[in-house]
């Protein structure tokens, strides 16, 4: 079965009793990480109790195949029901997987933990097909999903944002849910205790993470400097960092440069359209956003937005590989900001 939105959450909180195996996919590796955890822990609360919980790989279960079913069907000495949780899931998994679902023994319940598939992944054609498996996509935050996610971090610790705070923490979080909550934490811990973010603690706190290199990105971008913008992309990508985040935190510059353009258009100076941007423009990036704001005009960027979310459906939809598309997209991008108005 193929889960999405409210169905996916309703999913997590209280499993298909009939879904024996359950496929956690997508270019979230931290959203991935917690839901699969999530799902583990209704059945064991302890997922480190080694009779109760067996960890599996493509290798192991190449060289043993039979494994995987050995698994689901293997009885806890200390009573309960087992999981097995898989990592790495790919492809070369589709075959065993067809195995178990065709015939699975035992109520074990297996949880496979896979990166980006595209529609044309066998594994995922298979985990959605099944009657008695389940498929859950898992993109990464933003909108209300993102700013649910840092207010209920935020509130563990006693603390709420001010707007300005929020929009910030919005615009420079997501894309993966461990390393927005890992930031999250860190801002709890510098606030020291209950109260209100303010725009400057965020900043303060949130300004030095990796985020900031993507921001990087996107000023470069905006710039037209692709040689700039290609060696940032690069590091990113060594960093682990997914193409769809990388699309995104661009089509949040290029939507500030649209509202910040449109604003121009109606007679504003450009220092006026900068500081009436929520949250407004960082000191530091103040003179190449006015630069790109004379670069850019409204219905430029207007296109550069469309490219960016063709891009994005490109990557979950097409089976091509994100980053080859991330990067071209970028190129043509910085080719735009070179052209003359």
């Amino acid at each position: 079965m193929k889960l999405s939105g409210q169905k996916a959450e309703a999913f997590l909180r209280s499993p298909d009793p009939a879904a024996r195996a359950i496929l956690v996919f997508g270019p979230d590796n931290g959203l991935v990480r917690e839901r699969a955890v999530k799902l583990a822990k209704t059945i064991v609360a302890d997922l480190s109790d080694p009779f109760r919980v067996a960890e599996l790989t493509p290798a192991s279960l190449k060289d043993d195949p039979a494994r995987l079913a050995d698994e689901a069907a293997a009885m806890a000495l200390t009573g309960g029901r087992r999981v097995v949780l898989v990592r790495d899931g790919g492809d070369s998994l589709t075959s065993a997987f067809q195995a178990f679902l065709a015939n699975p023994m035992g109520d074990g319940l297996v949880v496979v933990e896979a990166g980006e598939l595209g529609p044309r992944s066998t594994l995922r054609k298979l985990f959605e097909g099944a009657d008695n498996a389940a498929a859950l996509a898992s993109y990464g935050d933003e909108g209300a999903s993102l700013q649910q996610v840092i207010a209920e971090e935020l509130k563990g610790g006693g603390l709420s944002a001010e707007p300005d705070a929020m929009s910030f923490l919005m615009d420079h979080l997501g894309g993966d849910r461990r390393l927005t909550r890992a930031e999250l934490q860190k801002l709890v811990l510098y606030m020291g205790g209950p109260g209100r973010v303010t725009l400057d603690d965020a900043i303060a706190c949130i300004g030095d993470s990796a985020a900031l290199s993507m921001d990087d990105l996107a000023l470069a971008t905006g710039d037209g400097d692709h040689g700039n913008a290609q060696r940032i992309l690069d590091r990113l990508y060594r960093e682990g960092t997914n193409p769809v985040a990388v699309l995104r935190s661009l089509s949040r510059h290029f939507q500030r440069l649209h509202l910040a353009a449109g604003i121009v258009a109606q007679g504003k100076s450009p220092d006026q359209a900068m500081n009436s941007l929520k949250p407004p423009v960082i000191f530091k990036a103040a003179e190449r956003f006015r630069r790109q704001l004379s670069r850019w005009p409204a219905d430029r960027v207007g296109q550069a937005l469309e490219r960016l979310i063709e891009a994005e459906t490109e990557c979950k939809t097409t089976g091509m590989p994100a980053a080859e598309i991330c990067s071209r997209v970028i190129m043509t991008l910085c080719r735009a900001a070179g052209r003359p108005r």
